[in-house]
Formats: structure tokens, sequence, C-alpha cells
């Protein structure tokens, strides 16, 4: 049971890398062939600008993912919410945009790395894995106002 649980694991983590890789080769397939052509400074733009989707889109451009269980008991202690999300989600970019600096002061739980992230967050949507689902208080909000959840944010910390 646990390889098959560490094969999941690793098959979802992997699936966060498709589109940036995606993005990544096809940028530089492009710039290549405007070299090629005699278009270097239009190669060069175009493999900028598919390179920074690429790290928009990859698990990097979020705060460090911790698993639910650890998440839920942090918030327990500090308060903070527990935001579940997975890479390649357009509306969790928008909120991690939307939060700024203030996203590290959330803990991050990719549904994709981790099993338990992912009950958690059918239980809370009627089997659906939509994100993102953030929990506060130990009630969860799908795809809430990144405004509302940066409230939820003690203005102290």
């Amino acid at each position: 049971m646990a390889v098959r649980r560490v094969g999941h694991v690793t098959t979802h983590r992997a699936r966060g890398w498709i589109l940036p890789m995606l993005f990544a080769l096809s940028g530089s397939a492009l710039s290549a062939g405007l070299i090629l052509t005699g278009s270097p400074g239009t190669a060069a733009a175009l493999l900028l600008l598919f390179l920074a989707l690429a790290g928009v889109h990859s698990p990097l451009f979020f705060p460090r993912s911790i698993g639910a269980r650890e998440a839920r008991r942090r918030s327990a202690v500090d308060g903070r919410p527990v935001v579940f999300w997975r890479p390649g989600c357009k509306y969790c970019m928008r909120l991690r945009i939307r939060l700024g600096r203030s996203a590290r002061r959330l803990h991050w739980v990719d549904i994709w790395s981790d099993p338990a992230g992912a009950e958690a967050v059918r239980a809370a949507n009627d089997g659906n894995e939509t994100v993102p689902t953030v929990v506060v208080a130990g009630r969860p909000h799908t795809n809430p106002d990144p405004r509302w959840v940066r409230e939820q944010l003690s203005p102290s910390e």
C-alpha cells in the first residue's frame, strides 16, 4: 500500500511540471526557428515570454507546500488559513498573485502531492477536487475572493 501511495504522489508531482515544461520547450523551439530566420530580437522576446509563462505555471511559483495534516496542525496553533491548490490552476494562480507577499503567511497544500489534501478538498466540494479551497477556522471556502482571504490574516502578523 505504501508503494502505491509513493507512486501516486510521484505521478502527481510530475504532472505539475508538464505544462511548464511544454511552455519552455515550445518557447525554445519557436525561438530557435526565429533565430534561423534572422530574427534574434524577436526570438529572445518570445523565449522570455514562454519562460515567464513556464515559471508562473510551475509549482515553484507558490510558497512551499506542506501536507494537509501538518497544515491543519499549524493552522490550529496560529489561526492562519490553509490553502489547498494544484499546479496549473488559473484560479490558484490568481489567488497567489493577488495575495502578494501575504501568500507566505498561509499554509499551502498541493493536492497533487498530498493524497490527504486531495481527500480534504473532495470532502469539502461534493467529491470534486475544486481548488483553491481555503479553510479558515475549520470551514472550507471554495475559490474565495483574494481580498477576503487576506482579511482572514490578523493584521498584527
